[in-house]
């Protein structure tokens, strides 16, 4: 065999391997029940490293930021099998323990050993946002939870398949642990069959190509991809450079939240250190450290993003994240809304790179999913009592950049899902959309502009409901970089005897009751903007404004 695969060979099955995820990724898009993996494309898949579990191969279009903390799964599920006699041919794992493998205990990872002649190849791993796995409110984004049981039922690494048989019950376990069984059955169902096409891709490829040059093209996609971060780090100014956001509270006590990064360019090597941040706190704005890492890798694809998406994106740096911070917390830590502090740790990581190299960042964006829940009974005939749950996340304004102005109405920069239609939303649920639209004047100015964010107001058709938001940037606007403006603030207000109201803790709210004709409405952020705002030419603002992206009040301002 010759020392290195030839570029074209090497170039196909990387094709290969990545259309291995794509196909499951699209396999549980196209079966699950929840709109939330079903239309916003909350779910991913990857091929991940038989013995470190690092990641090997990831799909295109799921979520780069679970596809970083499978990894973390992954071990931990190795982990697990070990203690109870080892991994098995036949077998799938499940679990969503938010502490080992990261993110959030709606997240249920899925983990399948891939064997070849009786011996592990890699991991094939799924994972995905389901509906509603217990805990106090509907939807699981508890902000007003103290500690992890009050978010969610906790499931660590356990056996869901045996020898290729539905563990019926541990499915027993999962099905008592939500309000929704249907919904978590379709979509474990889903899970299941992205898993076992991805077997059947996977050993079809080998079966063409040979089980050793697979093997070493995926070591010298990730060499590769440690060659491109080297360089791209390289390209980069030596330096110290610091930059620091907040959270606008933990959901329990006003105090902002500090996320601080000091970031060190020193040839090729990179150091992200986050010392300075706040300690672990009483709220469900905790991540654990396999999440922060899991972030960074999301932020620097961004930065980089002709790098090959594997581990070799990580192993040009090193992390400082001391123990028991906001960003490494510890179990029954509460980490529900792990979404707004992994948003917040891209925006200081892009803010960071913006000191050293301006034209390569990008200005912060909207920086929040604004996740909000509205739940209640049915009472219309043939449906009384039957149980209902929207949960949904909105979009907001991407930042301006070097070559343009900022996305309007994107989704958030962790990931690749979308924002699920109002149709949809509607279809599904007992709610109106009053309004659903572009924001104007949200957008932080520049000479290139924030992108603006949205607005949405939705009515309940029902005969009540019950309410939760969880969300950020009510205290504290995305901000611009090299000379560019803020983003607007987030605007989150709910109607109640014919007036409108705002939450205490201005972006996070559970217990809101509404009655049938009542609203809620949100108004989220545009982007920051990037550049000096006198270098934005006439005829930009004046299409500005004929285009209704800025009102003639803000035009009097600038």
């Amino acid at each position: 065999m010759n020392d290195t695969l030839d570029p074209v060979t090497l170039a196909v099955l990387r094709g290969r391997l990545e259309q291995v995820a794509d196909e499951m990724d699209a396999t549980l898009y196209r079966s699950a029940f929840n709109p939330i993996i079903a239309e916003a494309h909350d779910a991913c898949h990857g091929l991940y490293d038989a013995t470190s579990g690092d990641t090997l191969v990831q799909g295109k279009s799921g979520l780069p930021v679970f596809v970083g903390a499978m990894a973390f799964a992954v071990r931990a599920t190795a982990k697990a099998a070990d203690a109870r006699g080892g991994m098995h041919d036949g077998d799938i794992w499940i679990s969503n323990d938010a502490y080992d493998g990261g993110t959030h205990a709606n997240d249920f990872k899925l983990v399948k050993p891939y064997f070849r002649n009786g011996k592990l190849y890699c991991y094939m791993a799924s994972a995905a946002h389901w509906h509603d796995v217990g805990g106090a409110v509907p939807g699981n984004y508890n902000p007003a939870a103290t500690e992890c049981w009050q978010e969610a039922v906790q499931i660590p690494p356990v056996r869901i398949v045996r020898g290729g048989q539905l563990d019926e019950d541990v499915l027993a376990i999962l099905r008592a642990n939500t309000r929704l069984p249907d919904s978590l059955w379709g979509d474990l169902n889903g899970q299941l069959a992205a898993l076992e096409l991805g077997a059947k891709r996977l050993d079809g490829l080998l079966d063409e190509y040979g089980d050793a040059p697979v093997l070493q093209a995926l070591g010298e996609l990730r060499s590769r991809a440690l060659k491109l971060m080297r360089a791209h780090i390289a390209s980069l100014p030596d330096g110290r450079y610091s930059f620091e956001d907040v959270l606008d509270n933990d959901g329990i006590g006003r105090e902002p939240l500090t996320i601080a990064l000091d970031m060190t360019v020193q040839g090729e090597r990179l150091v992200l250190d986050f010392s300075r941040s706040s300690p672990q706190c009483a709220g469900p704005v905790n991540i654990s450290r396999a999440t922060a890492v899991a972030a960074c890798y999301v932020a620097l694809k961004h930065l980089f993003p002709d790098v090959p998406a594997n581990a070799g994106v990580l192993d040009a740096v090193e992390f400082v994240i001391p123990e028991r911070l906001v960003i490494s917390a510890e179990r029954p830590r509460p980490v529900g809304g792990y979404t707004e502090t992994i948003l917040r740790m891209i925006d200081v990581i892009f803010s960071a790179a913006a000191k050293a190299d301006p034209s390569r960042a990008v200005a912060q964006a909207y920086g929040t999913i604004n996740a909000l829940s509205i739940a209640g009974h049915r009472s219309d005939a043939g449906r009384e009592g039957q149980r209902w749950v929207m949960f949904s996340f909105f979009g907001g304004g991407h930042g301006g950049h070097s070559a343009g102005d900022g996305l309007a109405h994107g989704n958030a920069p962790i990931s690749t899902a979308t924002i699920p239609p109002l149709e949809i939303l509607e279809a599904a649920y007992p709610v109106r959309f009053t309004e659903w639209a572009l924001r104007p004047d949200s957008g932080g100015d520049g000479e290139h502009r924030g992108g603006l964010g949205a607005v949405y107001e939705i009515e309940l058709l029902e005969k009540n409901a019950e309410v939760f938001v969880f969300g950020e940037r009510g205290s504290s606007p995305p901000k611009g970089i090299a000379g560019g403006g803020e983003g607007a603030l987030n605007v989150f207000r709910y109607q109640n005897e014919g007036q409108w109201q705002v939450p205490p803790m201005v972006s996070k709210m559970r217990g809101i009751r509404l009655v049938q004709g009542e609203r809620v409405r949100l108004e989220t952020p545009g982007g920051g903007g990037w550049g000096d705002p006198a270098r934005r030419s006439a005829a930009q603002r004046e299409a500005d404004q004929a285009m209704g992206y800025v009102s003639e009040v803000r035009k009097a301002k600038q």
